[in-house]
């Protein structure tokens, strides 16, 4: 993997990290740098190590060994109001009206009551939610919580976002909604460490990572770096008739028929051929209509590296 780039500032950074329960390690020596303003997404397996991970930097419990510093000053009680945790599994008063439980949280966080209603008024126009101002929490569908939550968590303005599978119980039009705001979040200067399942999610929000595999870290760094790392010299060429031979230095990998006579096929490139020497050698065979290179996903690089169980 490619060296840190010195000149990117950390907001995070946790350092030789433990933590055990018992005789089962969650997590074992995890360093890794978020840097500051990114969309950083912890990934990994269920039972890795993330909510562990979460959970230290949010000081609900602490490591056994190791160090996690906030702008270069070890993690302490000060730092709580400058994160904000959004939970896989949600936390709200189920019998508190909504209005009453968003302002608790916000005086929780160190709000004002005048300034917490000011920024309330805000969201509940932008989330157009204003009637569920008297609502309980309780008469709310599942979806509505989370609306609620998401609120409550970012009400305070944290430098440090960490969100655990928000979009979990969102429709497709909601989901869009949130992905907005944590765009528009970042934008304003937050760094949201990303926690998902949906690499979907991570491709088109994340713009590092860090992969966790069996409580130990098995990748780190920015999603483009890594894509290009892992790249195997591979293309897809959709072209008409299909492809009978390929010269040597080319490995023909699938072949399918596609429609109206086209096909697509995927062909690798060894060492000492050229892309330019491929597309010329098909050109003398088929049609070819496109020729780009396949850049692997991040799902097929997390199933790669949870498979193979190799470090960085």
């Amino acid at each position: 993997m490619p060296s840190p780039n010195p000149l990117i500032l950390n907001i995070l950074t946790a350092n030789n990290i433990h933590k055990s329960y018992g005789d089962f390690k969650a997590l074992n020596n995890v360093s890794l740098s978020i840097p500051e303003g990114s969309i950083f997404g912890l990934l990994g397996p269920n039972g890795a190590g993330k909510t562990t991970l979460i959970r230290i930097i949010t000081q609900i419990i602490a490591a056994d060994q190791g160090i996690v510093t906030i702008n270069g000053e070890p993690l302490s009680s000060s730092h709580i109001r400058e994160i904000g945790y959004l939970p896989e599994e949600r936390g709200l008063y189920k019998k508190m009206k909504v209005g009453d439980h968003l302002l608790y949280l916000a005086q929780l966080k160190g709000l004002s009551k005048s300034e917490a209603m000011d920024r309330l008024k805000v969201w509940f126009k932008r989330f157009e939610i204003a009637e569920w101002w008297g609502k309980k929490v309780e008469d709310l569908s599942k979806g509505m919580q989370q609306k609620v939550q998401f609120v409550g968590t970012v009400l305070h303005n944290p430098r440090l976002l960490i969100l655990d599978e928000p979009f979990s119980g969102f429709d497709p039009i909601n989901a869009n909604l949130i992905k907005d705001e944590i765009l528009q979040l970042a934008e304003d200067g937050s760094t949201i460490i990303f926690s998902t399942h949906r690499m979907d999610s991570v491709e088109e929000l994340c713009d590092h990572i860090v992969l966790l595999n069996k409580s130990e870290k098995i990748l780190e760094g920015s999603k483009k770096e890594i894509k290009q790392t892992y790249k195997t010299n591979t293309f897809e060429i959709c072209h008409k008739n299909p492809i009978e031979t390929v010269e040597p230095g080319f490995q023909l990998l699938a072949q399918q028929a596609i429609e109206d006579g086209l096909y697509k096929t995927s062909i690798q490139i060894e060492n000492g051929r050229g892309p330019n020497e491929l597309l010329k050698s098909l050109i003398n065979q088929v049609e070819v209509h496109s020729f780009m290179e396949k850049i692997p996903d991040m799902n097929e690089i997390f199933i790669s590296k949870v498979k193979g169980g190799h470090r960085e």
